[in-house]
């Protein structure tokens, strides 16, 4: 009550200051509101605007609530028409009503009620049209459909039966001039002039102002003329523009208001416009209610009106469902084809059509929405027409009516006309209007029980027989507006006239606004009585120029002696024909076209964004090679003084390249490139004879070089000058070296035809090696080739020393290549036959040790006598061991020295084979490998050709793994330390390995629980981020295809808004919450929690590429779903458009949507898509492993677009078109934390590290120490970003730290493999240095973790680390002998460090670390192995040799040859699940140990596999975390 009594006394207080307002104001009464709320003081929205109808029987739904009757219970509408309502115009009304009747009869149904606007969510009732239609009809296999949608509704309604849905009245019940001012203050105020209380006029003063805009006035299409919004008048009644009734009844109330309020200023001048316009509008509204219930109403209805009894608060003025919908139509019999019109003097005009036809009248089919008739142009032409209405006769009231709307009712652009019966009787059926007899019964009326009942005077016995046919002779089914109107008699029939006095009574007696009522204050009695006396006739003499006797005094009827009568009954057949119904297509050809180019436009942004990456890397690439030329100097070895410029061509596929031609000291012809670089090298001086083939045509530029037993050298020159220059060079080098020198002229075609390029000759030396070792290896011919003649020719071709070094795998001016090439070679000729390369390689393949040995033995006997003196011996070692480039010169003498020593031939001064072979007598089964084993017809695996296991060439697959296993297993446990006391345990006996032998599905099973067990976090957190994704989508989807019923999506592009609208969902997700996956400080901090049991940390950056990718296809997904949206959107009328966004479109009744252009370009969503698309192109192409390689910087600046990104999307999202914006409830959480993560690392980045120390070391190696800030802890394994300030302070780079976490500076080796890193190391280098003036200070970001940083978590761990991936592993070996050594307790027991090279000398600062901790390891808690994989693997010879030094050197000096250091070293690749299984005999108490890899993909896939494949077995279980670079 207290709230009530407050609301009660804030509206008093409202109401005293309103009068005040107005106490010295021509404003003495309460202002009606325009939108007819308040009008009754207790029910306040009784008659306003936008109410719902109401009832006077309850509604008549198929399923009680409101699904309406449709076909399958009642007759299809246009056959009703076609049946009842169809028959000749031109017959007169009984009681000559005047068309002025009608047209104002239109006028006040249109002040009180409309409900024709369609509905949300758009519901279809289409009229489907028999094919024998008489004009409809259509022999097409499409049925032709007159097109009906459902009328708006209260929301409220439509729930239940006892709560059925009711269709809702736009306009106010009241007649308080609302199609005159409009329903609205805002619509009155765009109607107003604001000057003088006059409405806005247009061209003239009598006439309204036509329409700019489409947003007050219903705008349908002009069925003659297609669309158009604008050319409209404006009037209060939205639907005025509708005919030529309603057009003349706006204009004219248009001008009376504009009449008064003039007269007003006359007679009061100091009035403000807000007093002239609100009294002119007082007494326009009170005269318009007078003549429409005093003078039309009884007119209309042939009965006169109770006199008013005063103001009734309790009477709802509500408009009812059956006068909406059934009875007001009955004004459809009364209207005629056409309209006269004439001027004052009875002249009756004729119409001028546009193409200069001339008729007698205006036809009514023509006029509908007409936007500029000819014939309303001028006010003149108004006033004849209103005079013409009131002398023309209405058609008879019956049930006929006339086919301009019963044919040519105007219809929507798809099908241009339609039928308003036919629509009607269809409104019915939707607004669930009760039966005829059904409100008959409810009107105290006796039910009609035969068809003849209905009106006995209508004598048409065949129209109620075929009428009944329709209704199954079932009379109860007959429909209200059906019925009412076949009882018409010279008016409305009962039912009508009995709805149409009740709704007009309720209006009257409910108002109280009503100009009678004497308590509003509105009008004194002599006013009152003023307004009474005031008709409509009076009204017409206002506002035309028509005089007293020029229209008859009652306008609504034509009697015998009024003026000017008509010339005779209007006729269809006397008019203009109508025009014949039209399609419009919404999307035309120009439209697809456009489309369809914008479509793939968008969709080939990636292809652009690819281009400019590959640009990008180019010119990266071009200038790092400048960068790398510059540092290598302006001189080189070997680069020629001075040369001929030229072309070499390679192929008909392969751009030619430019290259220098020289000849050196020794007369060998060298081609180099662009840098300097050797290309290629031709002895041509060794040769018998040379031909030259020279071009004679295309300015004689090409010349060939045909030298034996090579590859044809193809050359283009600048000009002819420059190929002569060249030739006169050639013959001056080669002469006295060559026997002949050919010259001959051909065609440039011929000599491109017949050359034969480096590819070619790369495919006859192919095919020569495969015969030769099929030959040798006794391998099936045809996996060799067949012999055809292209093979012949190979066969006969000789090798090139280079070719032979290349199948050897070494360098062509190695010792050994010379030495082997010059054995081989028996005619010395320089080249070697078939025959000749048979002979060596069938010793390598297939010899015994003995043979092997004494073919090299022979290599360096050049003497031939069977001796070797010492110098000569040493040169035979030194060849073998300098193959792979692995030693200095010192460190190959020493290890030959031991190797003499050892075998007690050191004193010795000449040596034979058997001295020789007496030094390999102990790796008789390494030489007893064949380059390419036969095992099966199968080549070994690389694990069985690795050197450091034991082999048996004899054994069987099977027995070379146990073996290797085995030897591995005796070699891990003289590492051991005494806690574990592992005394000699058997290993790899045949009953332990029984119990491993599982079967294929077993093992499946396991390694599936394995996997499970290693990655459990990983699947738990994938399955809760893509369970939310799918879910958020799932309900987006559910929602819009179910639930969201007002947004009219089930009838549009239900799958196009659907995949839209999930996959948006699912983005709104991952974008934001991807932040958390780089937030690296957070995850290092979160990583000592007790979450890294829970969260795998380590996965951040998968987890981002992860739904980076997810959140990539979704966006495709997504404007996929749009594009199939703009394309449904463009073919929907805009009435649907509206019901889906109802911010964007409001429907005004002009159907035609808008362009696809306009959802692209001009809307927010479609731009911010267009350069969200753009930018993700750029972005997940930069990101992309190759082009992140090549062009770091272009990542790293794309990948900022990350911030333009989340604003785009906001902005994106933020229009609402469809819903609220939601994608910033997403962003928010993860966002702060980001934000939080972004200050962490801002508030260490600015800070300016100095360097202590910098060096350059070897394999292009630069090492960094500098200062440890403040507060700076963290643990061995974890990375930093850095960035160096000479080089820019926004490009950071990761690199892991090398310093130990109880060292006072910190450490960096970086390598120089892109363009930063080559410029930092050339930033450290002296020169610069100086010119500095001291070392360049760093921007430190971090420390960050990573997953091996919890090698402590495990008693035993592997560390695997490949090239530059082995610094993670420095710091954490350091810090294990530091820990070790002070005592600190912690898990880790023991640890295996293989360290993977190409070479020893490849990370010589590696070695330094590892004699470190040597040094330092007191309880041998590190065991390392080193593996040196730069020798090729084609002839495992050389690699026996170097394993014989090795092993010879460690006898001796117990230290490596190679390293220095007491590690083991191997050649080769590492077996990793040779090396695993040996683990799990050596330590079998042990559950889990950790293996960590980091260095290139193959490294760490291998180990992954390994771990895999060992994770099969019921054993110990690795846990491999790895990094790649």
């Amino acid at each position: 009550m207290g709230l009530f009594k407050a609301l009660w006394r804030t509206l008093t207080a409202l109401s005293v200051l309103s009068r005040a307002i107005y106490v010295n104001s021509a404003i003495t009464w309460e202002v009606q509101r325009y939108d007819g709320w308040y009008n009754n003081l207790a029910y306040h929205d009784r008659g306003a605007s936008d109410a719902a109808l109401v009832r006077l029987l309850p509604a008549q739904y198929a399923d009680g609530v409101y699904l309406p009757r449709q076909e399958l219970h009642l007759p299809n509408p246009r056959s009703i028409s076609n049946t009842a309502m169809r028959g000749q115009s031109g017959l007169m009304s009984y009681r000559n009503r005047t068309v002025l009747s009608v047209a104002f009869g239109y006028h006040v149904w249109s002040e009180i009620s409309e409900s024709r606007r369609p509905g949300c969510p758009p519901e279809f009732m289409h009229i489907e049209v028999q094919k024998e239609d008489p004009v409809f009809g259509s022999n097409s296999s499409k049925p032709v459909l007159l097109q009906f949608q459902r009328a708006a509704w209260d929301s409220s309604t439509g729930k239940s039966p006892n709560n059925p849905r009711t269709q809702v009245n736009h306009v106010t019940a009241w007649i308080d001039g609302s199609s005159i001012y409009g329903s609205s203050s805002s619509w009155c105020d765009a109607l107003r002039k604001f000057s003088n209380g006059l409405l806005a006029s247009g061209s003239s003063q009598d006439m309204p102002r036509r329409s700019s805009s489409g947003y007050l006035m219903w705008s349908a299409p002009d069925p003659t003329a297609g669309a158009g919004s604008l050319g409209l008048y404006d009037f209060g009644n939205a639907w005025a523009n509708e005919n030529i009734f309603s057009v003349t009844e706006g204009i004219i109330w248009f001008r009376y208001h504009n009449y008064l309020a003039s007269k007003l200023l006359q007679e009061h001048p100091s009035w403000s416009d807000e007093e002239l316009f609100q009294n002119a509008r007082k007494r326009v509204i009170a005269t318009f209610q007078n003549i429409a219930f005093y003078e039309w109403l009884p007119a209309y209805l042939g009965t006169n009106m109770t006199p008013y009894s005063g103001y009734q608060k309790y009477v709802d003025p509500g408009i009812s469902a059956e006068f909406e919908a059934a009875a007001v139509r009955f004004g459809l019999t009364l209207a005629p084809p056409g309209v006269y019109k004439r001027n004052s003097t009875c002249h009756y005009q004729s119409f001028v059509n546009s193409d200069g036809s001339k008729y007698p009248g205006l036809r009514l089919c023509n006029t509908f929405w007409n936007r500029n008739n000819p014939n309303l142009n001028s006010s003149q032409d108004v006033d004849e027409l209103i005079m013409g209405m009131a002398s023309q006769i209405a058609e008879r009231e019956d049930n006929i009516i006339v086919e301009d709307l019963r044919d040519y009712m105007y219809g929507p652009l798809r099908f241009s006309r339609s039928d308003a019966v036919a629509l009607t009787i269809q409104r019915g059926r939707d607004f669930g209007l009760p039966s005829y007899n059904q409100v008959r019964e409810a009107l105290n009326m006796p039910l009609v029980n035969t068809w003849e009942e209905i009106n006995p005077k209508l004598n048409n016995t065949k129209l109620l027989r075929e009428l009944a046919l329709l209704y199954d002779n079932d009379i109860s089914r007959l429909e209200l507006f059906v019925g009412g109107l076949l009882e018409s008699q010279e008016g409305p029939g009962p039912v009508f006239s009995a709805i149409i006095l009740d709704q007009l009574e309720r209006i009257r007696n409910a108002d109280r606004f009503w100009f009678e009522n004497r308590k509003n204050g509105l009008f004194t009695e002599e006013e009152i009585q003023t307004i009474r006396n005031t008709t409509y006739h009076d009204v017409l003499l206002t506002v035309t120029n028509a005089e007293e006797g020029d229209i008859q005094n009652n306008v609504f009827f034509w009697e015998n002696d009024d003026p000017c009568p008509q010339p005779q009954p209007i006729r269809d057949s006397d008019l203009q024909p109508c025009t014949k119904a039209f399609s419009m297509s919404y999307f035309d050809k120009s439209s697809k076209a456009g489309f369809g180019v914008t479509v793939v436009v968008l969709f080939l942004f990636p292809v652009v964004s690819f281009i400019v990456a590959c640009v990008v890397a180019r010119i990266r690439t071009a200038r790092y090679k400048r960068f790398q030329k510059n540092l290598r100097g302006s001189t080189r070895d070997g680069e020629p003084a001075s040369g001929t410029i030229a072309k070499e061509w390679l192929g008909h596929n392969t751009a030619p390249r430019h290259v220098m031609l020289a000849f050196n000291e020794k007369k060998v012809f060298q081609l180099f490139d662009d840098n300097g670089s050797l290309l290629s090298s031709h002895s041509l001086g060794s040769q018998d004879h040379l031909d030259v083939l020279m071009s004679n045509d295309h300015q004689h530029r090409c010349l060939l070089l045909k030298i034996p037993k090579e590859y044809d050298l193809v050359l283009f020159f600048e000009d002819v000058g420059q190929r002569s220059k060249f030739l006169s060079h050639l013959r001056s080098e080669l002469e006295s070296r060559i026997q002949s020198l050919t010259l001959m002229e051909m065609s440039e075609k011929e000599i491109l035809r017949d050359a034969v390029t480096r590819e070619q000759r790369e495919k006859i030396v192919e095919t020569f090696f495969k015969h030769a070792f099929a030959k040798v290896l006794d391998i099936d011919k045809s996996d060799a080739g067949h012999l055809s003649k292209r093979t012949r020719e190979a066969l006969q071709c000789e090798l090139t020393r280079a070719e032979f070094a290349y199948v050897l795998g070494l360098k062509p001016d190695s010792l050994f290549v010379e030495s082997m090439f010059t054995l081989a070679d028996k005619d010395g000729n320089g080249y070697l036959s078939f025959q000749e390369f048979l002979d060596v390689i069938a010793i390598f393949m297939t010899g015994t040790p003995e043979e092997k040995s004494k073919l090299l033995f022979s290599v360096h006997n050049i003497k031939g006598d069977g001796f070797l003196s010492k110098e000569e011996f040493s040169s035979l070692l030194r060849s073998f061991i300098e193959m792979g480039g692995a030693l200095s010169k010192s460190q190959a003498d020493d290890g030959i020295a031991a190797m003499l020593q050892t075998a007690g031939l050191d004193n010795k001064d000449n040596f034979a084979w058997e001295d020789f072979h007496f030094l390999l007598r102990d790796h008789s089964a390494q030489l007893n490998i064949k380059g390419m084993e036969i095992l099966g017809k199968k080549k070994l695996s690389q694990q069985q050709r690795v050197s450091f296991i034991e082999k048996n060439s004899s054994s069987a697959e099977e027995d070379l793994a146990h073996n290797s296993e085995k030897y591995r297993g005796q070699e891990l446990r003289q590492r051991q330390t005494k806690k574990f006391g592992l005394s000699n345990p058997k290993v790899y006996v045949r009953p332990q390995r029984e119990r491993y032998n599982r079967n294929r599905v077993q093992q499946c099973i396991q390694q599936l629980k394995r996997f499970v067990e290693n990655y459990r976090r990983h699947i738990v957190c994938m399955v809760i981020i893509y369970s939310i994704t799918a879910g958020l989508a799932l309900e987006r989807c559910y929602h819009y295809g179910l639930q969201a019923h007002a947004s009219g999506i089930p009838e549009t592009s239900l799958v196009g808004v659907l995949v839209s609208r999930g996959s948006a969902a699912a983005i709104s997700f991952l974008f934001p919450y991807m932040l958390l996956t780089v937030c690296r400080n957070l995850i290092t901090m979160c990583r000592e929690t007790f979450l890294n049991k829970y969260i795998p940390f380590d996965a951040a950056i998968d987890f981002h590429r992860h739904m980076a990718m997810i959140a990539v296809i979704l966006s495709v997904v997504h404007s996929l779903g749009h594009v199939v949206n703009v394309y449904i959107f463009c073919i929907s009328d805009l009435s649907i458009l509206a019901c889906l966004f109802p911010r964007v479109f409001s429907n005004n009744g002009s159907e035609l949507p808008m362009k696809w252009t306009f959802w692209f370009f001009k809307t927010v969503p479609g731009l911010t898509g267009v350069l969200l698309l753009l930018i993700f192109a750029f972005m997940y192409v930069f990101a992309s492993h190759y082009f992140r390689r090549i062009s770091f910087r272009g990542f790293w600046v794309t990948h900022y677009l990350y911030m333009l990104i989340y604003v785009l999307t906001v902005i994106h999202g933020s229009y609402a078109l469809l819903q609220e914006p939601r994608f910033h409830i997403y962003l928010i959480p993860p966002g702060l934390l980001f934000l939080l993560d972004k200050l962490i690392s801002l508030n260490r980045k600015k800070v300016e590290i100095p360097v202590v120390k910098a060096e350059l070391l070897p394999s292009d190696v630069t090492y960094l120490e500098f200062k440890r800030p403040l507060g700076f802890v963290y643990r061995s394994g974890q990375w930093v970003r850095i960035a160096c300030l000479a080089l820019g302070t926004d490009e950071y780079h990761p690199f892991t730290l090398t310093s130990a976490p109880h060292e006072e500076t910190l450490s960096l080796h970086i390598r120089a493999v892109g363009p930063w890193t080559s410029k930092l190391r050339e930033t450290y280098t002296p020169e610069n240095l100086q010119e500095f003036g001291g070392y360049p200070k760093l921007y430190l970001d971090g420390p960050f973790g990573e997953g091996h940083q919890e090698w402590t978590d495990f008693e035993v761990s592997v560390l695997v680390g490949a090239g530059i991936g082995v610094t993670p592993f420095a710091s954490i070996l350091k810090d294990l002998v530091f820990k070790s050594s002070v005592k600190v307790k912690f898990n880790c027991k023991k640890i295996y460090f293989i360290w993977v090279t190409r070479t020893q000398r490849q990370f010589e600062w590696v070695s330094e670390i590892i004699r470190e901790v040597e040094e330092m390891d007191a309880h041998e808690l590190v065991s390392v192995h080193i593996y040196i994989t730069q020798l090729a693997e084609k002839f495992d010879l050389r690699t026996t040799m170097l394993y014989v030094c090795e092993r010879h050197f460690q006898k001796v000096w117990n230290r490596s040859l190679f390293t220095g250091l007491r590690s083991v070293t191997h050649f080769g690749r590492p077996p990793f699940v040779a090396f695993l299984s040996s683990l799990q005999e050596v330590h079998p108490e042990v559950e889990k140990i950790g293996v960590f890899s980091c260095g290139p993909p193959g490294v760490t896939k291998n180990v992954e596999k390994a771990c895999q494949q060992m994770n099969k077995r019921d054993q110990t279980h690795f846990v491999h975390h790895y990094e790649n670079f």
